[in-house]
Parts: C-alpha cells; structure tokens; sequence
C-alpha cells in the first residue's frame, strides 16, 4: 500500500457488511468521477497518457483523490484525467459497464449515472457517439447485474451547447436516457442562463435535475426550480435559508419553504460536500435537513474522487448523524419515488427495497 491512501484505506475501515447488504438507489454519480483507478491506470497506458506520472493504480487513486481540495473549482480539476482516457467508445463502454458493476456489488438496486457528451468529443467522437457508447456500457452492465442503470446528460453551465445537449437527450429518450441536468460551476452560470434548454425540456416533458446550491447558495436553488428543475443536484446550501437554533431547524426563509413544502428530492452527496465545502462531517447539514423533513437521498457524486461509495455514504450517515436503518429505508423510497423511471419500475424496485429492509 503507497503512504497515505487516505480512500482506499478510509473505505477498508468503514465498509461494515449489515450496512453494504442493504438495497440502495443512486440518483447522482457522474461517470468520470467514478472509474476504478485500475482501469484509469490501464487505459492511460493503452494510449499513453502520462498526466498522472504513473500508471500504478494504487497511486492513481491517491493522486485523484479530492479529500483536501477545499472547493468545487479545485475539486473538478481531477476530471482532467479521467477524461483524457475516455476518448474512445471502447474505453467508455468500458468504464460505463464497470460502473454499473461496482455498484451492484456495493448493493444498488437502482442508479442514474450522468455525464456530459461534450467532455468526450476532444479526441474524435461526435457528442451522438459517445452517448451511445455510455448506453451500450449501461444496458451491458444492467444485463450482467440485473440492476437498472439509465442515463442523464450534462450540459456544462460554462459552455454554450446546452440547447444541443438537451435535444441529444430527446433522441435518446427511449434508450436509456431519463433526463437532462447541468453541470459544473454555479458562480458565475446561473441555469437561467440556459433557459432555452431548460424550456425545451420541460416543452417535451423530459425529466430534468440540476445542479444548485452546491458551489453557490440558496438563490441558486431558487434559480433551478424556477427553470423547472424536478430535482436538485446537492442542494445542501438550502439550510443557508434556515434557521438552525439547539441543533435543529427553527425557521425556513422563502426558498427552503419552497424546496420542504414542494418535497423537491435532495440528491446529498455527503462525503463530496465535505471536500468541496470544507466543512467537517459533523457539520454536514444531512441530519437537520433529515429531522426537519426535507427529501433526502443519499448518493456518492464522485467515487473516485471523494474515495466512497453508497455503503460508504450510509456509514457517514451513521457515524456522524445518528442514521438509523429506518432512516435509511425512508432515504431509500424517498430516492426511487424521485427517480426517473416507469411507475412499473418503481414498483419493482420498492419490492426489492421493502424485501431487503424487512430482512435487515
């Protein structure tokens, strides 16, 4: 093991079997946070890539590793490298089944997996191209598993393709694409700024989930809901529009009412907030937002980057807010009633949910 691994280390310790048994469905994970530092390590040999310094996976993983960035801006930085080695349709079918996979493994009944065409496209491929390639890898991974995997399709708030991406999303519908979502920095890319998308997507009735109130506060929140955002990316800066008073929430401002009242679904990425946000685990408002009746779900973010996984995510939930199991089950239906599938999937999915809490 290389000195200071602080995520495969941190995983080995924290992994407890009762908790990784228990039936999970992801909402938020983004594909190339999530590739196994294995095939980073194989891929950008194949093709040399020498970005990293090294093609040692165990040293991949640490040099990817975000725990210590300290904000979202120096947090995204990583992606650098997972992207320059998912160029090509192998090599992102590849990562894509591979994920679906890990999952599975990590006891997800059920996961939405997002990327954003575009990032893909510097070495060749057309953004059409690479959303097939992801799909091929999803629908492969969900026949080897049996867990469901559907896709959603960033467009990145900096760039100007979002009108592009949201139509890609349309094509695609039926094939494994749920939803249209933005991505990356807040400060600066308000959604409103891609109102065309956004109202192209909601014209189609498409799903759409946006990132907000992670790198920017509650108007950025304010600003996705009223662009048509069913969902909320993070969103954990909603309790910035509360007041917090002996450790529970008192009062909501007019944006936190909206968010509690409407029941709008939180995808929390806990162990992501704390490396982006800088705060400490402790401090993660999961458990107010949780006691104060917000919909919550749990999610991973970036596997690699942040160095978790669902279990690992449930455990931050245990260790530092008290979760309980049915805390976890109640995060669980919260999580596939928000999700962006068939009702008949939903209800199957409760099924297993249901059939797994009441054995647990």
């Amino acid at each position: 093991m290389v000195a200071g691994t602080p995520c495969l280390a941190r995983i080995a310790r924290i992994v407890t079997p009762d908790l990784k048994t228990l039936p999970k469905v992801l909402l938020h994970d983004h594909l190339d946070g999530g590739v196994r530092p294995s095939t980073v390590a194989e891929l950008a040999a194949g093709i040399g890539y020498d970005g990293l310094g090294t093609v040692d996976p165990e040293v991949v993983a640490v040099r990817l590793h975000q725990g210590e960035s300290g904000s979202l801006e120096t947090y995204l930085e990583a992606f650098d490298h997972t992207l320059a080695v998912m160029q090509t349709p192998e090599a992102i079918t590849r990562v894509a089944t591979e994920a679906v996979e890990d999952l599975a493994a990590d006891g997800v009944v059920y996961a939405e997996i997002r990327f954003a065409p575009t990032l893909h496209t510097v070495g060749g491929l057309n953004r059409r191209e690479v959303v097939r390639a992801v799909l091929d890898g999803l629908h492969a991974g969900s026949a080897a598993t049996g867990v469901p995997a559907f896709a959603i399709l960033d467009a990145m708030r900096q760039d100007t393709d979002s009108e592009e991406i949201a139509q890609l999303a349309h094509t695609f519908r039926g094939d494994g694409v749920v939803a249209f979502d933005l991505a990356g920095p807040e400060r600066g890319f308000p959604a409103s700024g891609h109102s065309p998308a956004c109202e192209f997507v909601t014209d189609r009735k498409l799903h759409m989930t946006l990132h907000a109130g992670e790198g920017d506060g509650p108007a950025s929140i304010e600003d996705a809901l009223n662009c048509g955002a069913e969902r909320i990316g993070h969103g954990v800066r909603v309790i910035e529009d509360c007041t917090v008073l002996d450790g529970r929430i008192t009062a909501m401002g007019p944006i936190a009412s909206r968010v509690h009242a409407g029941q709008v679904a939180l995808e929390v990425c806990p162990w992501s907030n704390v490396h982006t946000l800088g705060i400490a685990p402790g401090d993660h408002p999961v458990g107010l937002l949780r006691d104060a009746g917000f919909a919550v779900t749990l999610n991973t973010d970036n596997r690699l980057m942040s160095g978790t996984s669902m279990t690992a995510e449930f455990t931050f939930a245990v260790e530092h807010h008290g979760f309980t199991s049915a805390d976890f089950e109640r995060v669980t239906m919260t999580a596939i009633g928000a999700a962006f599938c068939s009702d008949g999937l939903k209800d199957s999915v409760r099924a297993w949910i249901e059939k797994g809490y009441s054995a647990s």
